[in-house]
């Protein structure tokens, strides 16, 4: 059975809410045999990488930086699951498969940052982008919880066979 990791730090309120939409929206009736795992960012493993076909990334902005949870989770998994550093010790793109991935973000203020910390670490893992950034600033309505929704959909629709 095809699996969706979703690897999330969501300390506040409106991550949370929009780590739940991306949860029911991958957990949708119309996806069939897809198992969805859910793993805060502190607790996953280069095992729960390698064992998904597809990912799905959630972290508050911090100090213009992803949340140091999902650094971490980065830090201790990535030369496991395939990330490819030159020989400066700067990333360089992975070769491989190109599992898909997406990411949601949520600041108060600005999300560029975070999303460009991320996207830099992942640049470098044989993942490929499978959906827009949502990146959510200020307030979590419904308008963000339907995309955030619509993204986790997105990614197990990919991931099923």
């Amino acid at each position: 059975m095809p699996r969706l990791l979703i690897v999330h730090h969501s300390p506040t309120p409106s991550v949370a809410a929009l780590t739940e939409a991306v949860v029911a929206g991958a957990c949708d009736d119309a996806i069939d045999d897809v198992e969805v795992v859910l793993r805060p960012a502190l607790e996953a493993s280069a095992d729960d990488v390698l064992g998904a076909d597809g990912c799905v990334l959630g972290t508050p902005a911090n100090f213009g930086y992803m949340s140091g949870a999902l650094k971490h989770f980065f830090d201790s998994t990535f030369l496991q699951v395939g990330g490819a550093l030159g020989a400066d010790g700067s990333a360089t793109s992975a070769e491989g498969g190109r599992k898909p991935y997406a990411l949601y973000v949520h600041g108060r203020y600005d999300t560029a940052g975070a999303v460009r910390s991320v996207q830099s670490i992942v640049s470098a893992l044989p993942w490929r982008q499978a959906a827009p950034v949502l990146d959510v600033v200020g307030e979590v309505g419904d308008p963000e919880r339907a995309q955030a929704y619509e993204l986790g959909g997105t990614l197990a629709a990919l991931v099923m066979r």
